[in-house]
């Protein structure tokens, strides 16, 4: 069994991205952003992602939607639709994702996103059996 207090393991992360469990259907990562930063714009083709705010503010867009998140916010995003999360606070913005089914290598340690950037375009941040 694997167990997480989850708002207080990601409270504590310092990284943009930590993979704490990856399963054969889905994963779990933490995610904390810098004052000022953001996730990225995105899309996952074959992925849906379920993102829970632990502290901080920032702005959801989702498919052309924007919309504030606070801490105890939960925002889906389902496979292939464009998104990005940004700081839009004072503190560091922090959540917990699920991704179903992974999206980035197991065990996966991030710094800052532009580590995370530079694995992910070297091909060095695929999931596993991909």
């Amino acid at each position: 069994m694997e167990h997480f207090t989850i708002a207080t393991v990601a409270e504590k992360s310092p990284d943009f991205r930590r993979v704490l469990w990856t399963g054969d259907h889905t994963q779990l990562v933490i995610m904390t952003i810098p004052p000022g930063g953001e996730i990225g714009e995105e899309v996952h083709p074959d992925t849906d992602q379920i993102l829970t705010f632990v502290s901080g503010v920032g702005e959801a867009q989702v498919s052309g939607q924007k919309r504030q998140v606070n801490a105890g916010d939960l925002v889906v995003v389902p496979a292939g639709r464009k998104h990005n999360f940004i700081n839009t606070g004072p503190n560091p913005l922090v959540l917990y994702t699920v991704y179903g089914p992974a999206e980035h290598a197991d065990g996966a340690v991030h710094k800052t996103k532009e580590e995370a950037d530079a694995l992910e375009e070297a091909g060095k941040d695929e999931p596993p059996n991909s």
